[in-house]
């Protein structure tokens, strides 16, 4: 209720860069993700950029100790992919989380570097793929119960 009375919890660790689609934005895999870097890195300074809405956060990049790409489905959004050059032109070191859809839940995958599998995506393709991914979330959540609710939905 008084979130301005909140105690600000004490920075430690690396300045971990996060880039991610914008469609992962408040999700629990977004929360999962951010767990992962505590994990991974011992840091909980980490820049999520669904903090900031749609604004550009790009400038920190430069700030930044390590730098994470998320990939879902072996994929760099446009956005994502901008951020990822701009970090490798900058010499930061890249890790990639690759992001995969199993009958149990998501698989994370962590990859130092950027995998040559990766498909870097056009903004044409990242709009296609945005809409056609929140297409399937939305029919699997009508197909588990509109009314009833579903914990078996990840993202």
């Amino acid at each position: 209720m008084l979130g301005f009375l909140k105690r600000k919890k004490e920075k430690r660790g690396p300045f971990v860069y996060l880039s991610e689609p914008t469609f992962l934005y408040h999700t629990r895999t977004e929360r999962a993700i951010v767990e992962l870097i505590e994990e991974k890195f011992d840091s909980n300074n980490i820049l999520v950029p669904s903090k900031y809405g749609l604004r550009d956060t790009s400038g920190r990049i430069k700030d930044a100790e390590i730098f994470v790409a998320v990939a879902p489905l072996g994929k760099f959004t446009s956005l994502v992919g901008r951020e990822v050059k701009l970090a490798q032109e900058l010499g930061k070191p890249v890790y990639t989380l690759l992001i995969a859809r199993e009958p149990d839940g998501l698989v994370y995958l962590w990859v130092e570097g950027v995998p040559e599998e990766v498909e870097w995506l056009s903004p044409e393709e990242t709009q296609a793929f945005s809409f056609k991914f929140a297409h399937d979330e939305y029919m699997a959540y009508l197909k588990t119960g509109l009314f009833i609710g579903s914990r078996k939905r990840e993202w």
